[in-house]
C-alpha cells in the first residue's frame, strides 16, 4: 500500500486521491455513488407538532384527536412533506388543523419513537402570529381548550415532555431578560 507523508507531517493513503481523481474525470459515476448510498442509507418517517402559547404565556394549546387513543389530548402537528422544511411543516400543520397562523419560534425537542422505530418528532415551540384569532378545528380534531401550564390532562408521554421542554425554555428566556434588565 502506498503512502504519503503531508507538509503537517500526517501519513496518508495515496488511495483517497486517486478515487478523487477518477470522480473528477467521470463526474456521473459520483451521481451513481450517491444514488447507491441513498438506497441503503435508512429511511426514516418525520413528524412536526407544535406547542403553542397563548399572548402571555401562561396557557398552553392542547386539541382533541380524533385518532388519538386511548390519550385524545395532546399537541398540534403532522407529517413533514418531502423537501418541506420542518418549521414551515409546524406552521403549516397548526394552520390547517385549527386555522392558526403561528410562526416556528425555535426546535425543542426531535426524539424517535417508542412504537415506531423508523419515525422521527420534531417539537417547535410556537408563537402567535396576532391575536385574536379564531379557531377552525380540521376534521381531525374534536375539541381544543387552552390549559394552564400545571393542570394538563392526561397526555402522551411524548406532548408532556414537549409542554415542560417549551415551559423551561420560556422560563429561560424570561430569566435571561431579567438578568438583563438588572445589567
Amino acid at each position: 500500500m502506498q503512502t504519503t507523508v503531508s507538509l503537517e507531517g500526517h501519513t496518508t493513503h495515496r488511495w483517497p486521491q486517486r478515487i478523487a481523481g477518477v470522480l473528477r474525470r467521470v463526474p456521473w459515476l459520483t451521481r451513481l455513488i450517491l444514488r447507491l448510498v441513498h438506497w441503503v442509507q435508512p429511511r426514516y418517517s418525520v413528524g412536526v407538532v407544535g406547542v403553542v402559547t397563548d399572548a402571555r404565556a401562561e396557557r398552553v394549546l392542547l386539541v382533541e384527536h380524533v385518532y388519538h387513543h386511548p390519550y385524545p389530548w395532546g399537541l398540534p402537528g403532522g407529517w413533514i412533506k418531502r423537501g418541506e422544511d420542518p418549521a414551515v411543516t409546524a406552521e403549516r400543520e397548526i394552520r390547517e388543523e385549527t386555522g392558526l397562523q403561528v410562526r416556528a419560534v425555535r426546535p425543542l425537542l426531535i426524539e424517535t419513537s417508542r412504537d415506531w422505530k423508523r419515525h422521527l418528532t420534531v417539537v417547535f415551540l410556537c408563537q402567535m402570529a396576532a391575536e385574536g384569532q379564531d379557531i377552525r378545528l380540521s376534521h381531525e380534531l374534536i375539541g381544543y381548550r387552552w390549559t394552564q401550564w400545571d393542570a394538563l390532562p392526561p397526555m402522551v408521554r411524548f406532548h408532556r415532555r414537549a409542554v415542560e421542554a417549551a415551559r423551561a425554555a420560556l422560563a429561560e428566556t424570561d430569566h435571561r431578560e431579567e438578568s438583563g434588565a438588572l445589567h
